[in-house]
């Protein structure tokens, strides 16, 4: 597996596409956890459930509607705090429409809270 973040939101896209109300993404890591929980925070997806194994885990997800797009961000670019309205109207399809998740110091937060915080980091994915 290349790169896991964009194979973890495609198979969320294809399930919503399908019209499945959940799917299975193995293995489960740190980052994809704290991502799923900002996503659950904002209202994307209703639920998920991490099943540990021995071989890295799963992480069932349970989509809703509210969701019309997620994809990653490649190349991972740094971006500074000033640059994220730019980013914004690159990614996103309005205005207050969807968030972009960035990996800071702070952790993975996402493009509000790093307008708050005033810092900059490294884009990872949007969604809307």
């Amino acid at each position: 597996m290349v790169d896991s973040l964009s194979t973890i939101f495609n198979t969320i896209n294809v399930a919503r596409s399908v019209g499945k109300k959940s799917c299975v993404i193995s293995p489960s890591s740190k980052l994809l956890i704290s991502m799923l929980e900002i996503i659950k925070k904002n209202g994307y997806i209703d639920n998920f459930e991490i099943i540990n194994d021995v071989r890295g885990g799963f992480v069932k997800i349970e989509i809703n509607e509210h969701m019309n797009k997620c994809k990653s961000i490649r190349p991972r670019m740094s971006i500074k705090a000033g640059d994220i309205v730019k980013y914004e109207k690159r990614y996103l399809p309005a205005f207050g429409f969807g968030i972009i998740l960035l990996s800071t110091n702070k952790g993975v937060i996402t493009n509000e809270e790093a307008k708050k915080l005033m810092i900059g980091g490294n884009l990872l994915a949007y969604v809307y």
